[in-house]
């Protein structure tokens, strides 16, 4: 009986769901109960704008020139939120899932996902170069956060289009620097994967993106971080804003924004001087006076501010080494400097700086040093996640094409019907919607430097034979030109496929592969190297920086864990799982424990058992680890194996939801068929006397 009324759950909400639409859609009433009011002020917006829930006219394909324009409008959005996205995809790979940016508009502009569902998701135009506002596809997550100004999740039968209905969304608002609506983070799925922590993960992802683009905008500028509480300076949760020399505020994070609003309502003004009650100067020889940079305020109003100076610290120290000026104390280092400053050059990575000791790498970086300057054409496989990129990036910059450009194709993240305007690039007019000047492609793009064509192994056979004549004959033709350019390109590729074997099977040419086959370096996976520490402390460094965080180290029960856990999503998911202890990590904490840890970690097989711990035996996973998922404080540290968590991990929420396995699947993060196959390891060691 308590399996037959844990399923009727979700049945329940499904009716209280179609009973809502036959309110809305039928009867022409509002509904009370079944959807979130917000999904029902979307509803009523998209009958307002005359749109049919039962119509597929507005599923159109990607546009070019859509896109393409978009693209220009975003730039600096889509450079930073890229390598986010990426995080976030590495956190939901394998579960069906889409991660998507679009512009201030709706319309999509990069998005990363697992083959089947972007083919699924592209039946109903969620690519690049489509628009999801309201106005064009009714009530979804992209145009409803963009219509709300507030984070949404829309699940299947929310959605206002009939045809959308196997969808579940969640997105949030990115704003820029100045608090107007950048852009839209989303993450899509099949309503049957949705996870309920898909919106803190977004709203995560915001954050980390919003930071990014007010530190770039404003990298000039002095960078003021500050807060209420010693503690939270240096988090998430601080005040950010950025001042020019002569002590004008020119930009504010959302949280100080709110905290600026409060002074002007009390009168106060907006220069620094009078937000802060004493003049950017005096705070600068206080710094000097307090060892590192947090000093502590008295406000006009009696309460105390704990204050940071943060970014430009190189014109810092010299405005306070420098003598004072006559206009009450402000630095004339300070004043001369005004906003011409550059920021601080942090250097290139190149080969011998991926050289931290492990063997195959070593390997790599020898025999792709031998080659640059040489016109071999360099192959670079491994896992996805190993750093092939960045490899490459080395490649590039270690050679004598440094100082030209380095450009990037991900071959599998194009949709095909774009691939070869975004590769070839297009005369003015070439087809519907082209723009008239037209658009050069990555290949001129790269002219000079040097082209890396990510996964190449999934680039369409079509595209194959046109890259090819490129690389014989050197010259590219852009769609729809009769005209040849000569181009000058280093070419780099990367591919977790095994490209002998996709020549077998007839999916990549065997002329095309021997062109880019001249030289081949194997990265090898996360889990087979030996400079794992030293990785870690590099990222730890890199995301402390990030952060504006001191120095931060890793307790010894994570290391061990971290040295024995398998990495399927190889350094791109250790710098991921880094990424958001850090963000975890509470404002008077300088250690990452196994509550910081992602809890999805230890319900993913991960742990090899074969592979001994340097120092010494122990549990594959920290018992702790099992205590940040959802509800688990409860289970005590002890001497028990990872499985034995796991299945009373398993066991409790089974519990919770009456033994409805889909129920307990979608609680605890996972597949159906991954739930069943613990559930039958676990039966056959109790079988087997444990």
């Amino acid at each position: 009986m308590a399996t037959e009324h844990a399923l009727a759950q979700p049945v329940a909400r499904e009716y209280r769901l179609q009973r809502a639409r036959s309110q809305f859609f039928e009867e022409g009433v509002l509904p009370e109960d079944g959807v979130p009011e917000q999904i029902v002020d979307s509803w009523v917006r998209c009958r307002d704008l005359g749109l049919d829930r039962a119509s597929s006219e507005a599923r159109d394909h990607a546009d070019r020139l859509r896109l393409a324009e978009a693209r220009d409008r975003s730039a600096r959005l889509v450079e930073h939120a890229s390598g986010v996205m990426e995080h976030v995809f590495e956190q939901i790979r394998a579960s069906g899932s889409l991660v998507i940016l679009s512009d201030a508009r709706g319309t999509i502009v990069h998005s990363l996902g697992d083959a089947e569902f972007v083919d699924k998701a592209s039946r109903v135009a969620l690519q690049p170069g489509a628009c999801w506002s309201e106005a064009a596809r009714g009530t979804n997550a992209i145009g409803t956060t963009i219509a709300a100004s507030a984070p949404t999740v829309v699940l299947g039968g929310e959605h206002f289009l009939d045809h959308n209905a196997f969808l579940s969304c969640t997105a949030a608002p990115i704003l820029d620097p100045r608090g107007t609506l950048a852009g839209v983070l989303d993450v899509s799925c099949d309503q049957r994967a949705h996870q309920r922590h898909s919106l803190g993960l977004v709203r995560l992802s915001v954050q980390l993106i919003e930071r990014r683009l007010f530190e770039t905008e404003f990298a000039n500028e002095i960078l003021v971080a500050f807060h209420e509480r010693p503690e939270y300076v240096g988090s998430l949760q601080e005040g950010l804003i950025a001042v020019t020399a002569d002590g004008m505020v020119v930009g504010a994070n959302s949280i100080a924004r709110e905290w600026i609003h409060r002074r002007l309502e009390t009168g106060t003004g907006g220069t620094f001087a009078e937000l802060f009650r004493q003049g950017l100067g005096k705070i600068a020889d206080r710094v000097r006076s307090s060892s590192d940079a947090l000093v502590r305020l008295n406000l006009r109003d009696g309460s105390d501010l704990y204050v940071q100076l943060r970014s430009m610290r190189a014109h810092v120290r010299s405005a306070m080494d420098a003598p004072a000026a006559a206009d009450g104390g402000r630095p004339a280092a300070l004043a001369e400097a005004g906003g011409n400053r550059a920021p601080a050059d942090k250097g290139r990575i190149v080969l011998e700086t991926l050289a931290t000791g492990d063997a195959g790498i070593a390997r790599a970086v020898d025999r792709a040093r031998r080659i640059l300057g040489k016109d071999i054409p360099l192959l670079i496989q491994g896992e996805s996640g190993v750093g092939k990129e960045l490899f490459a990036t080395a490649f590039h910059n270690s050679g004598p094409r440094a100082s030209g450009a380095f450009v990037a194709l991900n071959c599998a993240a194009v949709p095909e019907s774009l691939i070869e305007s975004e590769l070839f690039g297009y005369v003015g007019g070439a087809f519907t919607g082209a723009r008239k000047e037209g658009s050069i492609g990555k290949i001129q793009q790269a002219h000079g430097g040097t082209l890396f064509l990510d996964e190449i192994g999934d680039m369409p056979l079509g595209m194959q034979a046109r890259l090819l004549r490129v690389l014989q004959e050197r010259c590219v033709t852009p769609v729809g030109s009769l005209k040849s350019i000569p181009v000058d390109i280093s070419l780099v590729c990367a591919t977790h496929r095994v490209l002998r074997d996709a020549v077998a099977r007839g999916e990549f040419r065997e002329d095309l592969y021997y062109r880019v086959n001249s030289l081949t370096v194997a990265l090898p996976p996360l889990r087979e190297r030996s400079d794992i520490r030293c990785i870690v402390d590099r990222l730890l460094r890199l995301e402390a920086a990030e952060a504006g965080r001191g120095e931060l180290s890793i307790g010894d029960d994570v290391m061990r864990f971290i040295e024995r856990y398998a990495w399927p999503g190889n350094v791109r998911q250790l710098h991921n799982v880094i990424r958001v202890a850090v963000a975890l990590l509470d404002p008077d904490e300088d250690e990452i424990l196994p509550s910081h840890l992602p809890e999805d970690l230890f319900l993913a097989d991960p742990v090899d058992d074969a592979k001994p711990s340097p120092q010494g035996p122990g549990p594959g996973m920290p018992p702790a680890v099992a205590a940040t998922a959802g509800g688990l404080a409860a289970l005590e540290p002890g001497a028990r194996r990872l499985d034995q968590l796991e299945v009373e991990l398993i066991e409790r929420v089974m519990r919770e939801v009456g033994g409805n396995l889909s129920a307990a699947a979608r609680t605890l993060g996972v597949s159906r068929n991954r739930l069943y196959r613990k559930l039958g390891r676990a039966g056959a060691r109790q079988a087997a006397g444990g």
